[in-house]
Protein backbone atom coordinates (compact mmCIF):
# COMPACT_ATOMS: atom_id res chain seq x y z
CA UNK A 1 0.00 0.00 0.00
CA UNK A 2 1.10 3.57 -0.68
CA UNK A 3 3.18 4.78 2.29
CA UNK A 4 1.36 8.12 2.20
CA UNK A 5 -1.92 6.32 2.79
CA UNK A 6 -0.47 4.31 5.67
CA UNK A 7 0.86 7.47 7.33
CA UNK A 8 -2.44 9.28 6.83
CA UNK A 9 -4.37 6.45 8.50
CA UNK A 10 -2.24 6.32 11.64
CA UNK A 11 -3.69 7.70 14.88
CA UNK A 12 -2.09 11.08 15.61
CA UNK A 13 -1.37 12.51 19.04
CA UNK A 14 -4.46 13.99 20.66
CA UNK A 15 -5.54 17.31 19.17
CA UNK A 16 -3.00 17.27 16.36
CA UNK A 17 -4.41 19.86 13.95
CA UNK A 18 -5.38 18.98 10.39
CA UNK A 19 -2.73 19.95 7.89
CA UNK A 20 -5.16 22.21 6.06
CA UNK A 21 -7.87 24.61 7.22
CA UNK A 22 -10.63 22.61 5.55
CA UNK A 23 -13.40 24.90 6.89
CA UNK A 24 -11.96 27.64 4.64
CA UNK A 25 -11.17 25.42 1.65
CA UNK A 26 -12.99 26.77 -1.41
CA UNK A 27 -14.76 23.49 -2.23
CA UNK A 28 -15.23 21.94 1.22
CA UNK A 29 -16.53 25.19 2.72
CA UNK A 30 -19.22 25.19 0.02
CA UNK A 31 -20.24 21.68 1.04
CA UNK A 32 -20.28 22.73 4.69
CA UNK A 33 -22.48 25.72 3.85
CA UNK A 34 -24.97 23.44 2.10
CA UNK A 35 -25.04 21.24 5.21
CA UNK A 36 -25.57 24.27 7.48
CA UNK A 37 -28.52 25.45 5.41
CA UNK A 38 -30.28 22.09 5.13
CA UNK A 39 -33.15 22.42 7.66
CA UNK A 40 -33.41 18.65 8.13
CA UNK A 41 -29.71 17.77 8.48
CA UNK A 42 -27.78 17.76 11.77
CA UNK A 43 -24.22 17.31 10.51
CA UNK A 44 -23.31 21.01 10.56
CA UNK A 45 -26.18 22.89 12.22
CA UNK A 46 -29.01 21.32 14.13
CA UNK A 47 -32.43 20.92 12.54
CA UNK A 48 -34.28 24.19 12.00
CA UNK A 49 -37.09 23.23 14.39
CA UNK A 50 -34.56 22.79 17.21
CA UNK A 51 -32.73 26.03 16.32
CA UNK A 52 -35.98 27.97 16.57
CA UNK A 53 -36.77 26.41 19.94
CA UNK A 54 -33.21 27.04 21.14
CA UNK A 55 -33.11 30.70 20.07
CA UNK A 56 -36.47 31.33 21.77
CA UNK A 57 -35.29 29.72 25.02
CA UNK A 58 -32.02 31.67 25.04
CA UNK A 59 -33.90 34.92 24.42
CA UNK A 60 -36.08 34.18 27.44
CA UNK A 61 -33.19 33.09 29.65
CA UNK A 62 -31.10 36.19 28.86
CA UNK A 63 -33.59 38.77 27.53
CA UNK A 64 -32.38 41.38 25.03
CA UNK A 65 -34.09 44.14 27.01
CA UNK A 66 -31.56 43.54 29.80
CA UNK A 67 -28.62 42.14 27.80
CA UNK A 68 -28.76 43.87 24.40
CA UNK A 69 -25.24 43.29 23.03
CA UNK A 70 -24.82 39.66 21.92
CA UNK A 71 -21.67 37.91 20.66
CA UNK A 72 -22.24 34.75 18.58
CA UNK A 73 -18.95 32.80 18.63
CA UNK A 74 -18.59 30.43 15.67
CA UNK A 75 -21.69 31.93 14.05
CA UNK A 76 -21.36 30.06 10.74
CA UNK A 77 -23.74 31.40 8.07
CA UNK A 78 -25.76 33.33 10.65
CA UNK A 79 -28.70 31.02 11.27
CA UNK A 80 -28.83 31.76 15.01
CA UNK A 81 -27.59 35.34 14.59
CA UNK A 82 -30.57 36.25 12.44
CA UNK A 83 -33.01 34.85 14.97
CA UNK A 84 -31.25 36.73 17.76
CA UNK A 85 -31.42 39.96 15.75
CA UNK A 86 -35.16 39.51 15.22
CA UNK A 87 -35.56 38.91 18.94
CA UNK A 88 -34.10 42.35 19.61
CA UNK A 89 -30.39 41.79 20.26
CA UNK A 90 -27.60 43.85 18.69
CA UNK A 91 -25.65 40.93 17.25
CA UNK A 92 -21.98 40.47 16.40
CA UNK A 93 -21.03 37.14 14.81
CA UNK A 94 -17.49 35.78 14.56
CA UNK A 95 -16.43 32.86 12.36
CA UNK A 96 -13.28 31.64 10.59
CA UNK A 97 -15.00 30.43 7.42
CA UNK A 98 -14.90 33.19 4.83
CA UNK A 99 -17.66 31.55 2.79
CA UNK A 100 -19.97 31.36 5.81
CA UNK A 101 -19.30 34.98 6.76
CA UNK A 102 -19.85 36.16 3.17
CA UNK A 103 -23.15 34.28 3.04
CA UNK A 104 -24.21 35.63 6.44
CA UNK A 105 -23.51 39.22 5.42
CA UNK A 106 -25.44 38.85 2.18
CA UNK A 107 -28.35 37.16 3.95
CA UNK A 108 -28.54 39.89 6.59
CA UNK A 109 -28.52 42.63 3.94
CA UNK A 110 -31.27 40.92 1.96
CA UNK A 111 -33.48 40.86 5.07
CA UNK A 112 -32.51 44.33 6.29
CA UNK A 113 -31.02 42.90 9.50
CA UNK A 114 -28.37 44.99 11.25
CA UNK A 115 -25.83 42.30 12.17
CA UNK A 116 -22.06 42.78 12.36
CA UNK A 117 -20.12 39.78 11.03
CA UNK A 118 -16.38 39.40 11.54
CA UNK A 119 -14.12 36.97 9.69
CA UNK A 120 -11.79 36.08 12.56
CA UNK A 121 -10.27 33.17 14.40
CA UNK A 122 -12.17 33.38 17.67
CA UNK A 123 -9.12 32.00 19.50
CA UNK A 124 -7.39 35.29 18.64
CA UNK A 125 -10.32 37.70 18.85
CA UNK A 126 -9.78 41.04 20.52
CA UNK A 127 -12.96 42.98 19.81
CA UNK A 128 -13.22 46.75 20.30
CA UNK A 129 -16.42 46.54 22.37
CA UNK A 130 -17.78 44.64 25.35
CA UNK A 131 -20.86 42.43 25.30
CA UNK A 132 -23.73 41.60 27.62
CA UNK A 133 -24.25 38.06 26.37
CA UNK A 134 -22.11 35.50 24.48
CA UNK A 135 -23.10 32.15 23.01
CA UNK A 136 -21.04 29.26 21.63
CA UNK A 137 -23.47 26.77 20.11
CA UNK A 138 -23.38 23.22 18.72
CA UNK A 139 -20.61 21.84 20.91
CA UNK A 140 -17.78 23.85 19.33
CA UNK A 141 -16.13 24.19 22.74
CA UNK A 142 -15.32 20.47 22.93
CA UNK A 143 -13.65 20.55 19.51
CA UNK A 144 -10.83 22.55 21.13
CA UNK A 145 -7.81 21.28 23.01
CA UNK A 146 -7.52 21.98 26.74
CA UNK A 147 -5.20 24.94 26.10
CA UNK A 148 -7.52 26.38 23.45
CA UNK A 149 -10.54 25.93 25.71
CA UNK A 150 -8.79 27.89 28.45
CA UNK A 151 -7.93 30.52 25.87
CA UNK A 152 -11.50 30.97 24.64
CA UNK A 153 -13.00 30.88 28.15
CA UNK A 154 -10.58 33.60 29.27
CA UNK A 155 -11.22 35.68 26.14
CA UNK A 156 -15.00 35.50 26.53
CA UNK A 157 -14.71 36.45 30.20
CA UNK A 158 -12.64 39.52 29.28
CA UNK A 159 -15.01 40.43 26.44
CA UNK A 160 -18.11 40.47 28.67
CA UNK A 161 -19.33 43.39 30.73
CA UNK A 162 -19.62 42.88 34.51
CA UNK A 163 -22.67 40.70 35.06
CA UNK A 164 -22.50 39.47 31.46
CA UNK A 165 -23.73 35.98 30.55
CA UNK A 166 -22.20 33.11 28.57
CA UNK A 167 -24.14 30.04 27.43
CA UNK A 168 -22.51 27.11 25.63
CA UNK A 169 -23.18 23.45 25.02
CA UNK A 170 -20.97 20.35 24.84
CA UNK A 171 -21.26 16.62 24.33
CA UNK A 172 -21.70 14.70 27.56
CA UNK A 173 -20.11 11.55 28.93
CA UNK A 174 -23.20 9.66 27.80
CA UNK A 175 -22.24 10.53 24.21
CA UNK A 176 -18.67 9.40 24.90
CA UNK A 177 -19.93 6.04 26.13
CA UNK A 178 -22.13 5.73 23.02
CA UNK A 179 -19.18 6.47 20.73
CA UNK A 180 -18.14 3.30 18.89
CA UNK A 181 -14.61 2.81 17.58
CA UNK A 182 -14.60 1.56 13.99
CA UNK A 183 -13.01 1.89 10.55
CA UNK A 184 -14.85 2.36 7.25
CA UNK A 185 -14.16 3.52 3.71
CA UNK A 186 -16.08 4.75 0.68
CA UNK A 187 -15.38 5.33 -3.01
CA UNK A 188 -16.94 8.52 -4.41
CA UNK A 189 -16.58 8.23 -8.17
CA UNK A 190 -18.71 11.29 -8.92
CA UNK A 191 -17.36 13.47 -6.15
CA UNK A 192 -18.81 14.17 -2.74
CA UNK A 193 -18.28 16.20 0.42
CA UNK A 194 -14.47 16.26 0.28
CA UNK A 195 -13.71 16.64 -3.43
CA UNK A 196 -15.61 17.55 -6.63
CA UNK A 197 -14.07 14.64 -8.57
CA UNK A 198 -13.36 10.97 -7.90
CA UNK A 199 -11.80 10.12 -4.54
CA UNK A 200 -11.70 7.47 -1.85
CA UNK A 201 -12.20 8.31 1.81
CA UNK A 202 -10.90 6.12 4.63
CA UNK A 203 -12.48 6.85 8.04
CA UNK A 204 -11.33 5.91 11.51
CA UNK A 205 -13.24 6.68 14.70
CA UNK A 206 -11.08 6.42 17.81
CA UNK A 207 -11.25 6.98 21.55
CA UNK A 208 -8.40 8.62 23.45
CA UNK A 209 -7.72 9.08 27.17
CA UNK A 210 -9.29 12.00 29.04
CA UNK A 211 -12.65 11.55 27.28
CA UNK A 212 -11.43 12.58 23.83
CA UNK A 213 -12.46 11.15 20.46
CA UNK A 214 -11.20 11.56 16.91
CA UNK A 215 -13.07 11.31 13.60
CA UNK A 216 -10.24 10.79 11.10
CA UNK A 217 -10.87 10.99 7.36
CA UNK A 218 -8.02 10.32 4.93
CA UNK A 219 -8.95 11.46 1.42
CA UNK A 220 -7.14 9.84 -1.52
CA UNK A 221 -7.52 11.76 -4.77
CA UNK A 222 -5.08 11.12 -7.61
CA UNK A 223 -1.61 11.27 -6.05
CA UNK A 224 -2.84 13.39 -3.14
CA UNK A 225 -3.49 11.89 0.30
CA UNK A 226 -4.90 14.32 2.86
CA UNK A 227 -5.94 13.48 6.44
CA UNK A 228 -8.59 15.56 8.23
CA UNK A 229 -9.06 15.44 11.99
CA UNK A 230 -12.24 16.24 13.91
CA UNK A 231 -11.57 16.16 17.66
CA UNK A 232 -13.99 16.26 20.55
CA UNK A 233 -13.79 16.30 24.33
CA UNK A 234 -16.78 15.10 26.38
CA UNK A 235 -17.79 16.55 29.73
CA UNK A 236 -19.61 16.01 32.95
CA UNK A 237 -21.46 18.99 34.39
CA UNK A 238 -18.74 19.15 37.05
CA UNK A 239 -15.79 19.13 34.63
CA UNK A 240 -17.34 21.83 32.43
CA UNK A 241 -18.20 23.97 35.45
CA UNK A 242 -14.62 23.60 36.69
CA UNK A 243 -13.18 25.00 33.45
CA UNK A 244 -15.63 27.92 33.55
CA UNK A 245 -14.94 28.68 37.20
CA UNK A 246 -11.18 28.67 36.56
CA UNK A 247 -11.77 31.61 34.21
CA UNK A 248 -13.77 33.48 36.85
CA UNK A 249 -17.31 32.58 35.82
CA UNK A 250 -20.06 31.57 38.22
CA UNK A 251 -22.46 28.78 37.23
CA UNK A 252 -26.10 29.85 37.20
CA UNK A 253 -27.64 26.78 35.58
CA UNK A 254 -26.99 23.43 33.89
CA UNK A 255 -29.39 22.02 31.29
CA UNK A 256 -29.78 18.96 29.12
CA UNK A 257 -29.36 20.87 25.87
CA UNK A 258 -29.10 24.38 24.44
CA UNK A 259 -32.89 24.61 24.28
CA UNK A 260 -33.34 24.34 28.05
CA UNK A 261 -34.23 20.67 28.52
CA UNK A 262 -33.86 19.51 32.15
CA UNK A 263 -30.37 18.25 32.93
CA UNK A 264 -30.05 14.47 32.75
CA UNK A 265 -26.79 12.50 32.77
CA UNK A 266 -28.22 10.20 30.08
CA UNK A 267 -28.51 13.09 27.59
CA UNK A 268 -25.89 13.21 24.84
CA UNK A 269 -25.42 16.94 25.40
CA UNK A 270 -25.43 19.43 28.25
CA UNK A 271 -25.38 23.20 28.34
CA UNK A 272 -24.22 25.61 31.00
CA UNK A 273 -25.35 29.13 31.91
CA UNK A 274 -22.51 31.28 33.24
CA UNK A 275 -22.24 34.80 34.58
CA UNK A 276 -19.26 37.08 34.99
Amino acid sequence: MNNKIIEALKKPAAYTPSGTAFWDDDYISGQMLKAHLDPDFEGASRKLSFIEKSAAWLSGLVPPSDYPQLLDIGCGPGIYAEKFARAGYQVTGVDFSRRSIDYARQSARSQDLDISYLYQNYLEMELPQSFDFAVMIYCDYGALSADSRKNIMDRVYRQLKPGGCFVLDVFSMAAYHHFRERQTWELCQSGGFWRPGEYAAFQGYYKYPENVTLDLTAVVSGKEVTPYYLWNTYFTAESLAGEAENAGFKVHGVFGDIAGAPFCRENDTLSIFLKK
